[in-house]
């Protein structure tokens, strides 16, 4: 079970299927019913805690989900791919061009309006939907073509930290957040301690977990969202302790965080009004996360390959760069904490974004199947010619 539920494949499976599950129920009679137990609130407001169900899962459990991030961000930026820059300047250009770009064609569909500020919805990508898409039609595709989608995904998902933690910041409260701060600074030192000992680890365990919740509340109550504690915890826990909680944490959060916000974010009315009704933020997002995506990590990614080609090193053909910028139109589960961020005070245009995100993320997706399998039947191909050749 375990396994499965480490498979990029179910993970992108259980997202589609919450998704889908969660609008339908939205849509149907059960619809009130499901969005009373959304609004309902916790009782723990006396601690500050004051949060509905949804709010729970998009503010606490997604924050397991950027733990994770975090932890995998580490483990590239030291010992993988990102670890050389040479490798990692065409992928992190890539990556840029994969926000800017979106980021711009957003603006100009909304320029005049005042849904501006929901300029960075489409700028992210999902690393667990397009690695399940590339898993499900890949077959035969080079391991490079993967290891560049994974670099710019990471990258493309630090990029959206920074600008939940810098734009999204809101009333911060410097106290809070200085609390926070040496909260993990607490938790680093620990952290490293735990690699030193034998004895008690139990115990320190125990106060790292005590520690990464009251960091989380911190952040919380900072104004900043609650998530990026999350990111923090992820980036300061050490390798080993990392890879550790990255193999237990893993099935929960493809199995049930990622599914359980999926389901609750994909939970809107579709609005009962005509395509010329729409407002410019659903058409922005629609456009940006399927052509803006490709645009900008075909063109980026392109013109990096050819400024830092070197001999002796494999870099991406035209066509792969092109195959990993369908990928990234899909933006998905960044793309609706994005949405919901940017909204939260209008309700009807966050309902409309979260169908943007969904019909620009489904649009990429069928395109992600075609292109992907057609790349790997060609891919295919040439490996069967070159065999039979060499049998002869």
């Amino acid at each position: 079970m375990s396994s499965l539920l480490r498979s990029p494949r179910f993970s992108a499976v259980a997202l589609l299927v919450a998704a889908v599950l969660g609008l339908a129920v939205a849509n149907s009679p059960l619809g009130p019913g499901l969005e009373r137990v959304l609004d309902a609130h916790s009782p723990w407001g006396a601690i500050g805690l004051d949060l509905s169900v949804s709010h729970w899962i998009s503010d606490g459990l997604l924050a397991v989900f950027f733990l994770l991030i975090a932890i995998e961000l580490k483990q590239e930026l030291v010992a993988g791919e990102l670890s050389n820059p040479k490798t990692a300047v065409i992928p992190a250009i890539a990556a840029v061009g994969g926000v800017v770009v979106p980021a711009g064609v957003y603006l100009a569909v909304t320029t005049g309006t005042q849904y501006g500020h929901g300029w960075p919805i489409p700028t992210a990508t999902d690393i667990a939907f397009a690695l399940g898409v590339l898993a499900v039609f890949g077959r035969g595709l080079p391991s490079a073509v993967r290891v560049f989608l994974l670099a710019l995904a990471v990258l493309d998902d630090l990029i959206a930290i920074v600008i939940i933690a810098v734009v999204f910041a809101h009333d911060t409260d410097f106290l809070a957040l200085a609390g926070a701060v040496v909260v993990l600074a607490a938790f680093w030192l620990l952290g490293r301690r735990l690699q030193r000992v034998e004895r008690g680890r139990g115990l320190l365990i125990a106060a790292l977990v005590v520690l990464g919740v009251l960091a989380w509340w911190l952040v919380y109550h900072s104004g900043v969202h609650a998530t990026i504690a999350g990111v923090a915890l992820g980036l300061l826990l050490p390798r080993p302790s990392g890879h550790t909680v990255y193999e237990r944490v893993e099935p929960f959060s493809n199995g049930l965080v990622l599914p359980l916000f999926a389901f609750a974010s994909a939970a809107v009315v579709v609005p009962d009004v005509g395509l010329g009704e729409l407002s410019p933020t659903f058409w922005a997002v629609v456009l940006a996360l399927p052509v803006g995506k490709v645009i900008g990590i075909t063109l980026f990614g392109s013109v990096a390959t050819r400024i830092f080609r070197a001999p002796g090193r494999t870099t991406l053909s035209f066509g792969s760069i092109m195959t990993v910028s369908v990928l990234g139109g899909i933006g998905f589960t960044v793309s609706l904490l994005m949405n919901e961020l940017a909204f939260a005070r209008n309700e009807e245009i966050l309902d409309e974004g979260v169908l943007a995100v969904l019909v620009g993320s489904g649009i990429a997706m069928v395109a992600s199947a075609v292109v992907v399998s057609l790349r790997a039947r060609r891919y295919r191909g040439r490996r069967e010619l070159s065999e039979a050749e060499s049998t002869e």
